[in-house]
């Protein structure tokens, strides 16, 4: 009897787990990061936050494919068409902006969502039918631009020097500072650019030296950013230097080393969020996010990136809900009703700052999503006067 009791108990529980899988509706989801490659610093980071995802959000089971796009465009959008082709109900990545805009062409017209982790505005500006689709957890790059802008000026810079990656990147942040500079007063003397494979900038170096800028912002991502920074020190540039959010990350400073010292540069709050003041919006959410990611990944491995990409799990615990009113996951109606769950986010705290969408803005942050940091000893040092 005993036997049979418990025979029937475990048929009882199995039975009730396979209900209750039965009724559980699976979210697919394809995630395209570089973890080989040039921006793999990036990507790598994205990749371990995406492993902290719990397997069931909003009483909806995750199946999430990460795949390596190894920072190449043709494998960025050779991925996101597979994923396409596997009917995935949302589209995660690329980490760079030029790896992600070819995302943006490569699914067009196919009514899936998007959330990109590159920083140029381009991504989701201008709006059109494309972009209509995509979202992004990365700031844009405008508002970056401005804190650095607003910095140089408080710094009394009026002549400063440029030097940026050939590509969307760069161009994003040539045109944002060229825009700022010209309202505010600052004359850009010199413009030079390079390449995230580049060994060596020593001419274009020489040509920004030579010009003599008060300050000179470095737009560059991951450890390739730290090559023109420490170059310039090594030639014996006195004035400023800034870089761009996309070099926030322990590996740039580790590459860098002393020769970042005195750097400035604009970040989300998430990476100096101890720094915060009690009470700052995003504090909170970092404050669950950093630890966790550092207790499985080792201290000092927090970046912007991963922080980025965990975001996108604060957007679907809302938008997941309220895309289930409509349809069921697997559909082009649920896809079609996330994409207007996520345009309709409402003043979401999350790590990157907070989230308020729009049909004009797809980006959503403001100046809580940005703040100054000084690199000092290898280390982010909080510029409290850049707190707004």
């Amino acid at each position: 009897m005993k036997h049979i009791l418990k025979a029937l108990c475990f048929s009882t529980l199995a039975a009730w787990a396979m209900a209750g899988s039965a009724h559980a509706e699976t979210v697919k989801i394809g995630v395209t990061v570089p973890t080989t490659g040039p921006a793999a610093i990036l990507g790598l980071g994205a990749r371990n936050a995406v492993s902290l995802f719990p397997k069931t959000v909003a009483g909806y089971d995750l199946d999430i494919t990460v795949l390596d796009d190894a920072s190449d465009i043709t494998n960025s959008v050779k991925n996101a068409k597979q994923f396409l082709g596997e009917k995935v109900d949302l589209i995660v990545g690329s980490s760079t902006s030029p790896q992600s805009l070819a995302i943006i062409e490569a699914i067009a017209g196919a009514n899936t969502p998007l959330i990109a982790l590159g920083a140029s505005s381009r991504i989701v500006l201008p709006m059109d039918d494309k972009r209509k689709w995509v979202f992004k957890t990365a700031a844009n790059d405008s508002l970056m631009a401005q804190a650095i802008a607003e910095h140089m000026q408080s710094k009394g810079v009026k002549k400063m020097g440029f030097i940026g990656f050939a590509d969307a990147y760069g161009d994003s942040w040539f045109n944002e500072m060229k825009a700022l500079s010209d309202k505010m007063g600052i004359e850009i003397v010199v413009a030079e650019r390079f390449n995230s494979k580049d060994n060596s900038v020593t001419g274009q170096v020489l040509r920004l030296v030579g010009a003599n800028p008060d300050a000179i912002l470095v737009a560059g991502s991951g450890t390739p950013a730290a090559l023109p920074h420490a170059t310039l020190k090594e030639r014996g540039y006195k004035g400023l230097i800034y870089q761009t959010h996309g070099a926030a990350n322990e590996d740039f400073l580790r590459v860098g080393g002393a020769a970042l010292n005195g750097g400035y540069l604009p970040v989300g709050p998430n990476l100096v969020w101890e720094q915060l003041p009690d009470g700052y919006p995003t504090k909170a959410a970092s404050a669950h996010f950093v630890p966790l990611y550092e207790e499985k990944f080792g201290k000092k491995t927090r970046s912007n990136f991963a922080a980025q990409a965990y975001d996108v799990l604060l957007m679907l615990e809302r938008a997941l809900p309220e895309a289930g009113k409509t349809a069921k996951p697997g559909t082009e109606a649920f896809r079609v009703a996330l994409r207007d769950a996520l345009e309709n986010l409402n003043e979401l705290p999350a790590n990157a700052g907070v989230f308020t969408m729009s049909p004009e803005d797809h980006s959503g942050m403001d100046k809580r999503g940005r703040v100054i940091v000084e690199i000092k000893d290898g280390t982010w040092a909080l510029d409290k006067a850049s707190i707004q």
